[in-house]
């Protein structure tokens, strides 16, 4: 009679724990990041025009589901890794939206090179624009790579009140993305705020608190799973008893809660990725701007590493798991550039789902990982998660985004908030992150600063913090 196998606790890093427990626990993780994972792409192929009343139909559903495939083997290696590539800790590797702005400036310039005609080329405008992103993207990745191998000489940088500030300033510029989700998906959704959006992420909030702190083992560790499974039974109940469209502008929209099967009967049962689906060109004008986000994307990951190693394992990285982590970042988004997909990089939303849940047993997450590559070999996978209503997504992200900044101030309360660190604190979050944020206020600022400080605030306190830990005297001891 064969041995039972030996199983683990989900805490617990290495080691198995049952397929039961494994599998709806990965998916908790995709179901975190699946719509944050294919956003960047829909929009930087609208910024080129790639989009399907122009004929490029079929590319597009080509690069989402190579976007999926990409995030799944990406993760395997973080978990996984391949010599010094990957940092052996729970995370989830997809494409990053902190690269949309410097692509849409990049998208922008190649397509009025080629309309000036300062740039020639045979191929259509967008698809030139497209290939000089991809082109950027790969040597930016290997840019980050070698980035990654000098982190233990930079490590000194990083003290835990200077993570800790770049921990909690992710988790703040994340709070309005899960905000947007929870009112319908943004803006530029017509129902956006309506009540009946509202409801909903409510519904699915409060489900996930319930799961979290009435019940014990799977239902409480899974809460965030069970929240959105609750959520999205909601959303059907109310397609079925509510109205599913209302009127605005003259025209008829349907409302953000309703989900749209016949997506999932329109997408294929299988279909193999392909690997150049866009020629990549290389161009410096595009490599340089690409090559400081990646110097910035690199500053999010060791926060990012840093969250997930302090919020599920109640300690400190290691110089090894931090250059791990980097490394993987810029081969996951050089290899994704070869599949037409922007760079892969940290996924912060599950950082915040492991601060909330503490499950950091590799196995599970690999679980998830699977459970990306499927829904990138059979489209119809993906299309079922990809119809839930956004408020149900929202309703969860509210809840990990702010635990992301919870886990930033258990960083910096590792030690003594003196004055000193205080005031590093107080100073990048409010001038790095507010003024990183606001970008109304960089209008007047040069192009290559706007590329630095980006749209989120993250990468000027991270600046700034750096900057301040190393000029302002340390306190003397009492």
């Amino acid at each position: 009679m064969a041995n039972k196998p030996t199983y683990t606790s989900p805490y617990e890093l290495d080691g198995r724990i049952p397929l039961r427990q494994a599998i709806p626990l990965g998916l908790q993780h995709v179901l975190a990041m699946f719509v944050g994972n294919l956003s960047p792409l829909l929009i930087i192929m609208g910024t080129c025009g790639l989009i399907d009343g122009n004929g490029f139909g079929d590319l597009r559903v080509s690069l989402l589901q190579n976007a999926m495939l990409v995030a799944g083997l990406i993760t395997f290696v973080q978990l996984y890794p391949i010599g010094p590539i990957g940092g052996r800790l729970p995370i989830v590797m997809g494409t990053s939206s902190g690269f949309i702005g410097v692509n849409n400036a990049i998208a922008g310039s190649m397509l009025a090179g080629v309309a000036a005609g300062t740039i020639t080329t045979d191929a259509n405008a967008g698809i030139y624009a497209y290939g000089a992103i991809m082109g950027a993207c790969i040597i930016g990745g290997v840019f980050e790579m070698g980035l990654g191998f000098l982190i233990k000489p930079l490590r000194r940088f990083f003290p835990a009140v200077v993570t800790g500030t770049v921990v909690m300033a992710i988790g703040l510029s994340l709070i309005p993305v899960g905000i947007n989700f929870f009112g319908g998906g943004g803006a530029g959704v017509k129902d956006f705020g309506h009540m009946w959006n509202l409801f909903l992420g409510t519904v699915t909030l409060i489900a996930i608190l319930v799961f979290k702190h009435a019940f014990k083992g799977f239902p409480s560790i899974a809460s965030v799973l069970l929240g959105i499974v609750a959520g999205y039974f909601v959303s059907l109940v109310m397609g079925w008893v509510l109205p599913n469209t209302f009127e605005a502008d003259g025209a008829t929209y349907t409302y953000a809660y309703v989900t749209q099967w016949s997506k999932v009967g329109a997408a294929s049962w299988f279909a193999l990725p392909s690997i150049m689906p866009v020629a990549p060109r290389f161009r410096m004008d595009a490599i340089i701007p690409m090559c400081i986000m990646f110097i910035v994307t690199a500053v999010e990951t060791i926060g990012d590493t840093t969250g997930v190693v302090e919020g599920g394992l109640n300690r400190e990285a290691t110089d090894k798991e931090l250059s791990g982590s980097v490394v993987a970042d810029g081969f996951g988004s050089s290899v994704a550039a070869c599949f037409g997909v922007l760079p892969n990089t940290s996924f912060s939303q599950n950082v915040g789902l492991v601060g909330m849940t503490k499950v950091v047993n590799r196995f599970a997450i690999a679980m998830g990982a699977g459970i990306l590559v499927l829904a990138g070999l059979f489209p119809k996978i993906g299309a079922i998660i990809n119809i839930m209503p956004q408020p149900v997504l929202g309703g969860a992200a509210i809840v990990m985004f702010a635990n992301i900044v919870i886990s930033g101030v258990n960083l910096i309360t590792k030690e003594p908030l003196t004055g000193r660190n205080a005031t590093i604190v107080a100073i990048s979050l409010g001038l790095g992150f507010g003024l990183g944020s606001a970008t109304a206020a960089q209008g007047f600022m040069p192009q290559w600063l706007k590329y630095v400080f980006g749209g989120s605030g993250i990468v000027p306190a991270a600046i700034l913090a750096i900057i301040l830990n190393n000029v302002i005297p340390k306190d003397n001891p009492a």
